[in-house]
């Protein structure tokens, strides 16, 4: 009795991925199902609806209830200094070769809330590279790009962000890059002013640039293999000879198209250097 209901199931997320793909733009098609049904489940139980189709003709039809949905079904868990060796990686590995450019281009794709883009920024300042460079922070969803803009992050996690600082190698007071109000830690203007905030969907959207660092982390994990696919063709042709790119803990280039083209920096960061 129940494979017929989880058929149908699978046909209604099936249409709803389409619909959102075909009038709204957001491509879902390819990312990894079990993920998918799971944030669908927990969005249905949250807000009450009793099937899929029933969430369908919600979303196609109001769009700020769309945008609702958009931040329940993606994951935007993240923190600054996230993994704190991949960043004392950066600075002992990839800050010397970035020395040799006179102008810097760095992509940080499915930025999310920008914690780990106002990272970059930091080493960046610290390490006496941030005024020539551009940091382009790009992310799907407009909500959480907002967020990202303001700098603006909760007061209560900065004591472990600090410690997440340390850890990367950081040369200062942590304190000293945010500015406390009432619950919040409001982070210093200069870290903002090389920082293009953008719309990117790496499901259907092309490259824009060339860039000498291009980070991506913990988004993959979330594609299929056919998704992922394209998403590595797109950062490999996105990177100037001998760029960076770096990824998270649970992502690899092996088994991809271009993972002769590479070389791993250190072993176990992610940290990858394209061949010319």
């Amino acid at each position: 009795m129940n494979s017929p209901i989880i058929k149908l199931e699978d046909i209604e997320i099936h249409l709803l991925l389409e619909g959102l793909y075909r009038y709204w733009g957001y491509d879902f098609r390819n990312y990894a199902l079990s993920s998918l049904k799971r944030r669908i489940h927990h969005f249905l139980r949250k807000e009450g609806f009793t099937s899929v189709s029933d969430l369908q003709a919600r979303v196609l039809h109001d769009r700020e209830y769309l945008e609702r949905f958009l931040l329940s079904l993606t994951v935007n868990v993240t923190s600054m200094f996230r993994d704190p060796t991949f960043y004392l990686a950066l600075r002992k590995e990839v800050i010397p070769l970035l020395r040799t450019y006179p102008f810097i281009r760095i992509w940080h794709a499915g930025c999310s809330t920008g914690e780990e883009v106002y990272s970059m920024a930091i080493l960046l300042q610290e390490e006496k590279l941030y005024q020539r460079c551009r940091i382009y922070a790009t992310d799907f969803n407009e909500g959480v790009l907002q967020k990202a803009k303001t700098g603006i992050f909760s007061l209560k996690l900065m004591q472990d962000y600090t410690q997440l600082y340390l850890k990367a190698g950081g040369k200062h007071c942590f304190s000293e890059y945010y500015t406390a109000a009432y619950d919040n830690a409001i982070f210093r203007a200069s870290l903002r002013e090389n920082i293009v905030f953008a719309q990117h969907n790496l499901a259907t959207d092309s490259s824009f640039n060339e860039f000498h660092i291009i980070i991506c982390r913990n988004v993959l994990i979330y594609f299929n293999q056919i998704l992922q696919k394209r998403v590595h063709e797109l950062f490999y042709h996105s990177l100037c000879p001998f760029g960076i790119l770096g990824l998270g803990k649970q992502e690899s280039i092996r088994f991809t198209t271009h993972d002769q083209q590479y070389q791993e920096l250190i072993k176990g960061e992610k940290l990858y250097r394209r061949l010319n």
